[in-house]
């Protein structure tokens, strides 16, 4: 090789090496760029990036508050169970996984489609329940089989438990399984974790008291979505707990008194307005509803026709019957329709001047003529029917407005029916229907459009209870009582007083009058009619069918110094002396500390 070639070689080497290096500075340089933008200038987005992608935020659910009755014992609270739990991304074959499981537990339609549904909203390193409240003998027939079940395990589990079981089911009310739908705009954070909400009693009514403020804690999860380690961020806080007015042995007695019966008690005190009782039979065991109802259990309650779903203490409207004559008499000596002393003709019945209808009194034979102490005490129907001319229906009316009649009492619980106070406008925009004179008539006597519910009739009789103040019913304990003056005389109220202490020791509740206790009361007997209805839901033509009468009964005690009032009323129990008397003894003895075994009659 000569020395022009190795010259031109040489050049072509160093050109070559020349192009190279500056493709190794060129790609240095875009590298060195990169890496300068990626750790610098982008620094704050890829690390943020990175944390999102490896550490998760996962909620802790808060003990929801407590509920207790006045004098501490636990009504509601939560408790631990074990339950069974699949996390989705160490699960293998999850559908094949549950196949296995079914063969040592028992798990159902229903427990797979809320375990389905679960699925559908939790992340793939999170356990989604599978079976609840697992029983000694699953979870050790599990543990022996438990090496062949990857991602599934064992997991302890709080939940809402009510110790009396339906005892106080329509006044507590129950939890559910929280649904979209009742989470409103802003609140997500708030349940965060949580899988219940109150849906009915004090738990929807204090829902916000009692929920709690659900903490959080960063999880850490590789590439694989497996967990490495956990730190908590923050505690959650538990529900407040609530304290009540109600008692719990004056709600058992209730319960006693009421077995067997349909119906309603409310028990307060006239002072301040504290429930001591509210309850409504038949009842519920709220405990079911927590984790969702079966459709067969839902089905039952729901054609069941006692419909232990109502809560007969709050939304039952029934007629008053007679518990309606002291608040008449009331209004009567406020608007001096009558004097206290005046005695109004008696006999078997009442007609309307000009008219042929006659309105029988509820004793063969009737009543002679009597003043209006008399005619409380014997519960006097002629003497009432006149009373309710003399006021006509508008005075009739406002009258028992001022009772609350009519109108919803403001006590802190939801759904509470407001009853009905009939009036001639009422009558026309309800039914379309013109208003007649008998109607007023029997309005007197607390029978017709007139519709009262337990609670009415309860608050309605601490007024004449307490002087003439009517109190606010409240469950939360609260050392201010809402109450407003009534505007009736001290000595019209005394009258009432007296002649319902006379209705029990020698009138129509004088079945109470052994009571160790000085009651003052009322008896009551609605008369209702249903119709009777073909297995289509159809009314049957001319086959309505007088059932056995409501029996009511309303009271105080001690009648000197009167520290509760109760209102009893007993579906299809005929006499309110005989079958609601006895109800009301119960409560008032429970209450006032003292052993006294009801006779019921029924």
């Amino acid at each position: 090789m000569n020395a022009l070639q190795l010259a031109q070689e040489h050049r072509q080497f160093t050109l070559r090496l020349l192009v190279v290096s500056g493709l190794i500075t060129l790609l240095t340089a875009i590298l060195a760029i990169q890496v300068f933008r990626l750790q610098v200038l982008d620094h704050d987005h890829y690390a943020t990036q990175s944390t999102h992608n490896t550490i998760a935020l996962l909620p802790i659910a808060p003990l929801r508050g407590r509920i207790l009755d006045r004098h501490g014992q636990i009504l509601a609270d939560d408790r631990t169970g074990f339950v069974l739990a699949i996390t989705p991304n160490k699960a293998i074959h999850l559908s094949e996984t549950i196949h296995r499981l079914q063969k040592i537990l028992p798990i159902n339609a229903e427990d797979q489609k809320r375990f389905n549904s679960d699925l559908s909203h939790a992340h793939p390193y999170q356990p989604v329940l599978l079976r609840r409240d697992l029983r000694p003998d699953e979870l050790a027939a599990f543990a022996v089989q438990r090496h062949q079940f990857p991602g599934v395990e064992i997991r302890t589990q709080i939940k809402r438990h009510y110790p009396y079981g339906s005892l106080f089911a329509h006044v507590l009310g129950y939890v559910g399984r929280l649904t979209p739908a009742e989470i409103r705009e802003g609140q997500m954070a708030d349940y965060a974790g949580l899988d219940s909400i109150g849906k009915s009693g004090l738990e929807a009514q204090y829902e916000a008291l009692l929920k709690g403020q659900p903490g959080n804690q960063e999880v850490e999860i590789d590439a694989r979505g497996r967990t490495l380690h956990t730190r908590l961020r923050n505690s959650a806080r538990q529900g407040t707990t609530l304290h009540t007015t109600l008692d719990l042995a004056v709600q058992q007695a209730a319960a006693q008194a009421m077995a067997g019966q349909q119906g309603a008690v409310v028990a307060l005190d006239p002072q301040n307005g504290d429930v001591l009782a509210a309850y409504s039979a038949p009842a519920f065991d709220p405990n079911a509803f927590v984790d969702g109802l079966s459709i067969a259990l839902w089905t039952r309650l729901r054609d069941d026709p006692g419909t232990p779903m109502t809560n007969r203490f709050l939304r039952g409207s029934y007629p008053p019957g007679s518990t309606i004559k002291p608040f008449v008499a009331l209004s009567a000596l406020h608007d001096k329709a009558i004097t206290a002393d005046q005695r109004l003709a008696g006999g078997t019945y009442y007609q309307i001047p000009g008219t042929k209808h006659k309105y029988y009194d509820w004793k063969p034979g009737g009543h002679g003529a009597e003043n209006l102490r008399e005619a409380i005490r014997d519960s006097n129907d002629v003497y009432f029917y006149q009373i309710a001319m003399r006021l006509g229906v508008t005075q009739l009316g406002n009258g028992l407005a001022h009772f609350g009649f009519g109108q919803r009492s403001g006590v802190d619980l939801p759904g509470e029916s407001a009853g009905v106070v009939p009036s001639p406008d009422w009558l026309r925009q309800r039914y379309g229907q013109t208003w007649y004179q008998g109607q007023t008539v029997m309005m007197g006597i607390g029978q017709g459009y007139l519709l009262s519910t337990p609670l009415q009739l309860a608050r309605a009789t601490a007024s004449i209870a307490n002087g003439g103040r009517l109190v606010t019913p409240h469950l939360e304990q609260s050392p201010d009582s809402v109450t407003r003056p009534l505007d009736f005389s001290p000595d019209a109220i005394a009258v009432i007083q007296d002649a319902m202490r006379d209705a029990v020791t020698s009138g129509t509740g004088k079945s109470l009058a052994n009571d160790p206790h000085t009651i003052a009361g009322k008896t009551g007997t609605a008369q209702i009619h249903h119709a009777q209805r073909n297995d289509s839901g159809l009314v049957l033509h001319n086959t309505i069918q007088l059932w056995q009468d409501h029996a009511l009964f309303i009271a105080y005690a001690p009648a000197d110094h009167p520290r509760i009032a109760v209102a009893v009323v007993v579906e299809h129990g005929g006499h309110g002396g005989r079958t609601a008397g006895p109800v009301a003894r119960a409560v008032i003895d429970a209450y006032l500390n003292t052993v006294t075994a009801p006779e019921v009659n029924l």
